[in-house]
C-alpha cells in the first residue's frame, strides 16, 4: 500500500512532457464556464482503486475537464459516467456515479489507471508522450502483480501502450503482439488481458459501445479475476 501511494504521489508531480504540462495548466487556469468556481487539479492524475486489486482497467488519458479538474481517473465527465455505472452494475463499485474525490466512491477489487496521466490537447497524446509515461504504468503493474489476475484495456491507444508495459513488467506477451479488438482475450502467465472499445462519447453516443457490451467484458474480466 505504501509503495503504491508513493507511486501515485510521484506521478502527480511529474513534469516530463512540456506540451502536456502547458496544456493541463492552461485548462486549469481558464476552466470551463460550468466549473468556473472550482479549483482544478491541473496535474497528472494517478490511478484509483485498492492496492490489492485483482482487476486493472487501463484507459487512455484524463479528460481536460474531468480527471484534470477533479484529480481522479474518469471522475467528472461523461466517459466516467458510463464506466462507473457499468462497474456498479457488475458489483465492482459502491455507487454508479463519480463526481469528485470526496464523493464516497469505492472500487471493489478493481483499479483504474491510464497509460498517459496528463490531459492531452484534443484527447490525443503523441506516441512520444505515451512512451515517456510508460515507466509509471510498468511500475504500477509491478506493484499490483501479486494480486492482479485480469486487465481490461479500453481502446486501441491503450492497447498499444499496455502490451509493451506488460512485457516490461515481466509478463510474456506473444509476438507478434495480438491486435486490438472489442472482446479480444489474451491469456498470459497468470493474467488475462481483455480488449474493450473505449468509453468515449464518440463510441457510446453512436452505439459502437453499448452499456451491455461494456458490462459483458467487465463481467468476464471480474470472473477471470475471481471477483
Amino acid at each position: 500500500m505504501d509503495a503504491l501511494a508513493e507511486l501515485d504521489r510521484r506521478i502527480a508531480g511529474c513534469r516530463a512532457c512540456p506540451r502536456l504540462v502547458a496544456w493541463r495548466e492552461e485548462v486549469a487556469r481558464t476552466k470551463r464556464a460550468a466549473f468556473a468556481d472550482q479549483t482544478y487539479w491541473g496535474r497528472p492524475v494517478p490511478g484509483f482503486g485498492p492496492p490489492d486489486a485483482r482487476l486493472l482497467i487501463i484507459g487512455l488519458a484524463p479528460a481536460a475537464h474531468g480527471g484534470n479538474r477533479t484529480g481522479r481517473m474518469f471522475t467528472g465527465d461523461r466517459s466516467g459516467d458510463v464506466l462507473y455505472q457499468a462497474l456498479y452494475d457488475v458489483g465492482l463499485a459502491s455507487q454508479p456515479t463519480a463526481i469528485a474525490p470526496d464523493d464516497g466512491l469505492e472500487l471493489y477489487g478493481a483499479r483504474v489507471t491510464a497509460p498517459v496521466h496528463c490531459a492531452p490537447p484534443a484527447n490525443k497524446p503523441t506516441p512520444g508522450e505515451r512512451d515517456a509515461c510508460r515507466p509509471w504504468l510498468v511500475r504500477e503493474l509491478g506493484l499490483l502483480r501479486p494480486t492482479l489476475r485480469s486487465v481490461v484495456v479500453l481502446g486501441g491507444f491503450g492497447w498499444q501502450a499496455a502490451l509493451p508495459a506488460l512485457t516490461a513488467a515481466g509478463w510474456a506477451v506473444p509476438r507478434p503482439r495480438p491486435a486490438f479488438g472489442h472482446g479480444v482475450r489474451v491469456p498470459l502467465d497468470g493474467l488475462t488481458v481483455f480488449g474493450c472499445f473505449h468509453v468515449s462519447q464518440r463510441n457510446t453516443f453512436t452505439g459502437r459501445l453499448t452499456p451491455e457490451m461494456l458490462r459483458r467484458v467487465l463481467r468476464s474480466a471480474a470472473q477471470e479475476a475471481g471477483l
